[in-house]
């Protein structure tokens, strides 16, 4: 039998299974009102299987009368921990209603551009977007989604608002007894938006208690740099006692320069972390964190994707993402 080149067709799969094209379709699409019978299904699928058919997106699109991508639009920020769990749990959330999600970096193309040739069924968006943007988006109907970081709650918006982490880190400090407080900035620029709105709360919650501003310093992900900054709160007049960290990134390193020069948490800087890192746990001491709740933010999140894309109404849930305290030796 000579060997099959170029793409296989539900042709193809019709001529192997001897039935008509329609009925490969309708047992592919698994049609409920049309009535095959098992000796013919088992056929088709067998004819798959053997010359390994993979239904066309294109073909799959012009069927449904719209694409099943979603385009996750991230902002230029280094890919940690967090945004890959969020990229995973999304995916794996979509693709339970017959989505596929597609990320690309703002760096390596425009909105604009990438849009118009996926031409996807929902675009999500991890910062703002300019007005002209959404409104051609939704021109050539597509569903708009975004995740905000301020403190104004809008329609069709995720907000996760940055602030608030600032504020629940100082609180916790401050409930522990510590009543000057440094803040551990992460070493790249490219996080700047958000550690402008976390260090802003941190600041509030400071002057709303009557504690001086937070002190801030660089701690970047390098154990000698860390250790100058631990030294430096620790030798201030009056001396620093605890340090809430951008992210749990910089509280691990922190806490390893801490060591080098002898310090321990939380007896000479307690150190408060975010995201609840699955390493955590292991850090030394364990690492108290503020857990952004990622399954209850992605879980919301395609909701708001699905239905759109649907044109079911959006589900009432709050659009804000709960944020929680979890204590350990650190802190």
């Amino acid at each position: 039998m000579a060997r099959r080149t170029g793409r296989v067709t539900a042709t193809d799969v019709a001529k192997e299974a001897g039935v008509s094209q329609t009925t490969v379709s309708y047992v592919l699409n698994d049609v409920s009102h049309q009535k095959i019978s098992d000796g013919t299904r088992r056929k088709v699928l067998e004819a798959v299987a053997k010359l390994g058919y993979e239904p066309s997106a294109a073909a799959r699109a012009l069927r449904l009368g719209r694409s099943d991508l979603v385009l996750l639009f991230l902002p230029d920020v280094p890919v940690g921990g967090t945004l890959t769990a969020l990229v995973e749990l999304l995916g794996d959330e979509l693709e339970r209603h017959g989505l596929n999600l597609v990320t690309r970096r703002e760096r390596h193309a425009p909105l604009k551009a990438l849009w118009r040739e996926l031409m996807p069924a929902a675009v999500m968006t991890a910062f703002d977007v300019a007005d002209d943007d959404v409104a051609g988006m939704r021109a050539a109907g597509i569903h708009v989604v975004s995740a905000g970081m301020g403190p104004v709650v809008a329609p069709g918006v995720l907000t996760v608002p940055q602030t608030v982490i600032g504020t629940m880190q100082v609180d916790r400090l401050a409930a522990t007894g510590h009543t000057r407080i440094g803040y551990a900035a992460p070493g790249d620029p490219r996080l700047r938006d958000f550690l402008d709105l976390r260090l802003d709360g941190a600041r509030t919650a400071c002057k709303e208690r009557g504690l001086e501003p937070p002190v801030v310093l660089e701690v970047p992900l390098d154990i000698s740099a860390a250790a100058a900054a631990a030294e430096q709160w620790h030798s201030a007049v009056p001396a620093v006692t605890g340090v809430c960290a951008y992210n749990d990134e910089t509280a691990f390193a922190l806490l390893a320069g801490m060591r080098r020069v002898g310090l321990a948490a939380p007896g000479d800087l307690a150190v408060i972390g975010v995201d609840n890192d699955k390493l955590a746990p292991f850090a030394v001491p364990p690492l108290t964190t503020i857990d952004n709740n990622l399954d209850v933010a992605v879980g919301r999140l395609a909701r708001m994707i699905v239905s759109g894309v649907t044109g079911q109404s959006q589900p009432q849930t709050p659009q804000v993402s709960p944020l929680t305290l979890v204590v350990r030796e650190s802190a």
